[in-house]
């Protein structure tokens, strides 16, 4: 299990340019398709839970709970506020655990044996899941001199253009190193303002799905 520490930005024509002229080095280009799941009565959302499938494989981001010394600082209070930290399971086992953990109503296992896809629709039978939210993007990715710090230019299918600049770690990991990389990557891109920038899901709950969206603002979530 690992943990993402991220934080988003608004992405313009002058951003490519500003990387080049601090040396980034651009890994590559690639396309994906995000879906994600949750039950109509969102229980996984609106625990800010997001299970997604991406390339034929499953992913569930939960939260992580904040280390309180960064919270006794303003300023690194300031960096934290700016950053989301998720904990990111790839084990479809664990995956299936923790939503159990969250949707109580759900039956007993199937004991007959079948495929891996069939297994899969049945889990998500099971759990009454359904897609809420189905998207492509193109990503294109950099990295800088600062260790472990990815940035990412995202532009999706629905016309949404969002900037992330993320550091990965293990679980347990240095969260406050990677809350300052990332600032101090902020500040190389010029980075200014104290508002968390939207993210994808955001924008296009925001806009294909109002009631859902409304119900996480009002939770918080968002």
């Amino acid at each position: 299990m690992s943990v993402e520490v991220e934080r988003k930005f608004v992405c313009n024509a002058d951003t490519l340019k500003t990387l080049e002229e601090i040396g980034a080095v651009c890994l590559g280009q690639r396309q994906f398709c995000d879906q994600y799941f949750d039950t109509p009565k969102f229980d996984l959302t609106l625990k800010d839970m997001w299970l997604r499938k991406r390339k034929g494989c499953w992913e569930l981001k939960c939260p992580t709970t904040a280390d309180k010394a960064e919270e006794t600082s303003g300023e690194q209070s300031k960096a934290a506020a700016m950053c989301s930290r998720y904990k990111e399971i790839t084990n479809l086992l664990e995956i299936q655990l923790r939503v159990k953990e969250v949707i109580k109503d759900i039956c007993e296992d199937s004991k007959t044996e079948t495929s891996p896809s069939q297994e899969e629709e049945s889990w998500m039978s099971r759990n009454n899941l359904v897609c809420f939210a189905e998207f492509t993007t193109v990503r294109r990715s950099f990295t800088l001199e600062e260790e472990g710090v990815q940035v990412d230019l995202d532009e999706t299918d629905f016309g949404f253009h969002v900037g992330e600049i993320e550091v990965l770690l293990p679980e347990g990991g240095d969260v406050q190193s990677a809350l300052e990389k990332i600032e101090r990557t902020a500040g190389k891109l010029g980075l200014t303002g104290d508002k968390c920038v939207e993210g994808k899901m955001h924008a296009y709950l925001r806009r294909n799905h109002p009631e859902h969206f409304a119900r996480l603002l009002s939770e918080h979530i968002l």
